[in-house]
């Protein structure tokens, strides 16, 4: 959830950690911080409350100097946003600086056995906890740096990342993780270290992704030392290459990276597709799925585990894979799933979906899907990510960094992929016509230039934004395929408008929310199913007859529900299984400029992260 930045190396470390936090600024942004040892050995430490801005504003005419420093974006998890409370965390000596991503469970344990060896606290946090804990460990141990953060972490129960610095040994720095993500880069005799691989681009593309349970000491000289924080034993570092281009970490002339990304949306969806389908020979291949066949086929079932948007994106896929390839499938919440004790047979597939691949949840219920022996599939965007590591196989997204919190083209790339991946296993199993197996994959091909047509409307559902910006509530309906849609629109406006939604199926309405409905609730139908088209303009005219306003979905000919509607948005037809890849794009517009209109923080809105890398 936060965001870590450090540097080691020859130059000065302030900027590089300065621009990086701005990078990683979605992560967190309760509070920022900095710690920098200068040419002295003495340790500057920084932090202000707010975002990084806060930060730079207070640190204009303070002693900047220094080649090793560590910085911190905070999301709150103990104790509120404040100076106090923001990171980096020091020991009382001043000695040792610390900066972390997660949660130390048992920190209330072990902050009282502190408290009763003398120590003091200043802060709410449980991260101030364990910068006690390892300077304990070296009073009584007299442990160099590494050594004592290693022993340290031993009587840790949680998840964490963390960088240590340490006046007493200025020419290192010590990394760590358990369950939370660690990038190190490797410059020219330099390491630049960060949550994630988007403040490391511009300076390099060599890049290590530490593994759970390992601790590295970079030094001043380029040096690294990686051992196991069970056993101490040595592990050579494997070095990979990052993927991102610094141009798609900018705005590039777009006033926020959500609308950025939603009109990236076209490009995106061809990534995720290229190499995949032939629109030619009309065939579907993902690799992950190729290598498994056998097991796909013969599975007794398919389980999804995902949260948020990722878990709207499996409800599709519920659909899809049933409807097209008949295979049983269930959707699961990864947080509800690994405590109720599941029943997972071996011959079931879990997939997990999650855009950074380093979702706690879903960490958690895929460890527990391995443990049963069930074959594990990773569906994630971030190459290299936890997720994609320790899946038996899976797909990655292409969908290009998404710095908006609220995903967008996550959404649809995912539903791309469990689209083909449905194709290709109603293929397999003979479970489609071929014409119509020939129908949806020239379809799929032609959803990046129906997108395009759809954001061309952009200016139109701007207008009907006005309309509805002091809405206090909305509701969304939608039938079929376009049920999951309405719940991820009712989510977009929830997350970055503040605005109470909810997303029902159709049918749902006449069961409790018809009650909530007069003629101050805007009510979104996303009427572009022909199968459940008669159904819906039925469902439409109950809500008009409550006096609810309705805004519709439909598809470019329709007539009966544009009758009905106050607002309408006309998008391009497509197959009805691929439906939620067009009806979703108006209503991450509409999100958005209501958004935008009400002075709310699109990219960043309050009390949310981008990547929830801790429970």
């Amino acid at each position: 959830m936060c965001g870590i930045v450090a540097y080691i190396g020859q130059k000065e470390a302030y900027p590089i950690i300065i621009n990086g936090l701005k990078r990683l600024e979605y992560r967190g942004y309760d509070s920022a911080g900095v710690a920098l040892l200068d040419e002295h050995n003495h340790l500057h430490v920084y932090k202000k409350k707010g975002k990084v801005k806060n930060l730079e504003d207070f640190t204009k005419d303070k002693s900047k100097k220094g080649n090793i420093g560590i910085g911190h974006t905070r999301w709150a998890t103990h104790g509120e946003a404040n100076d106090v409370n923001a990171h980096p965390h020091f020991t009382t000596s001043g000695h040792i600086a610390l900066i972390h991503n997660g949660i130390i469970e048992n920190y209330t344990t072990l902050k009282a056995e502190l408290i009763n060896r003398g120590y003091k606290f200043s802060s709410e946090t449980d991260t101030e906890v364990l910068v006690h804990l390892i300077e304990d460990v070296q009073k009584n141990t007299g442990a160099k740096l590494e050594e004592a953060v290693r022993l340290a972490l031993q009587g840790v129960i949680g998840a964490y990342a963390i960088i240590v610095m340490s006046m007493d040994e200025p020419d290192r720095l010590v990394v760590a993780k358990l369950s939370s993500p660690m990038v190190i880069g490797y410059g020219d005799n330099e390491f630049y270290i960060a949550s994630d691989g988007s403040p490391l681009v511009e300076h390099t593309k060599k890049v290590s992704f530490l593994e759970d349970g390992q601790i590295a000491t970079l030094t001043k000289d380029g040096e690294i030392t990686l051992k196991s924080i069970k056993d101490n034993t040595f592990h050579a570092p494997y070095v990979d290459e990052l993927e991102y281009k610094l141009e798609e970490l900018e705005k590039s002339g777009f006033d926020h990276f959500m609308l950025k990304e939603i009109f990236e949306q076209p490009q995106a969806v061809t990534n995720a597709i290229r190499g995949r389908i032939d629109k030619h020979n009309f065939t579907v291949k993902l690799g992950g799925v190729d290598e498994f066949e056998k097991t796909f086929i013969n599975a007794r079932r398919i389980i999804f585990v995902a949260c948020g948007t990722s878990w709207h994106s499996s409800l599709i896929g519920e659909y899809l894979i049933e409807d097209l390839a008949r295979i049983p499938v269930e959707v699961e919440y990864a947080s509800e799933f690994r405590y109720r004790n599941p029943i997972i047979f071996e011959d079931d597939i879990v997939i997990a979906i999650s855009q950074s691949g380093e979702t706690a949840d879903t960490k958690a219920a895929l460890e527990l899907a391995k443990k049963k022996g069930a074959l594990t599939y990773g569906i994630c965007n971030v190459v290299g990510s936890a997720i994609s590591r320790m899946t038996d196989a899976g797909s990655y997204t292409h969908a290009g960094p998404e710095i908006g919190v609220a995903s967008t083209k996550a959404f649809t790339t995912q539903v791309t992929i469990l689209a083909m991946m449905a194709l290709q296993l109603a293929y397999k199993k003979g479970t489609l016509s071929k014409s119509l197996f020939h129908q949806y994959v020239g379809e799929l091909g032609q959803i990046s230039t129906k997108i395009e047509e759809i954001l061309k409307l952009d200016k139109r559902i701007k207008n009907i934004a006005k309309t509805f910006k002091d809405a206090t509530n909305f509701l969304y309906l939608g039938r079929g395929y376009n049920f999951p849609v309405a719940l991820e629109g009712a989510l977009k406006l929830k997350e970055i408008s503040y605005i109470h939604a909810e997303g029902y199926p159709a049918a749902e309405m006449k069961h409790g929310p018809i009650a909530l409905i007069d003629e101050n609730m805007p009510v979104l139908v996303v009427a572009t199913n022909i199968e459940h088209y008669e159904k819906v303009l039925s469902n439409i005219e109950e809500v008009k007859s409550r006096k609810g306003r309705i805004i519709a979905i439909v598809n470019e000919d329709d007539k009966e529900v544009s009758k009905l509607a106050e607002f309408t948005i006309p998008i391009p037809a497509t197959a009805e299984p691929l439906s939620p890849l067009l009806s979703v794009i108006p209503l991450q517009l509409l999100s958005y400029h209501i958004a935008v209109m009400r002075g709310c923080d699109v990219d960043q809105p309050r009390n949310l992260a981008k990547s929830v890398t801790v429970e």
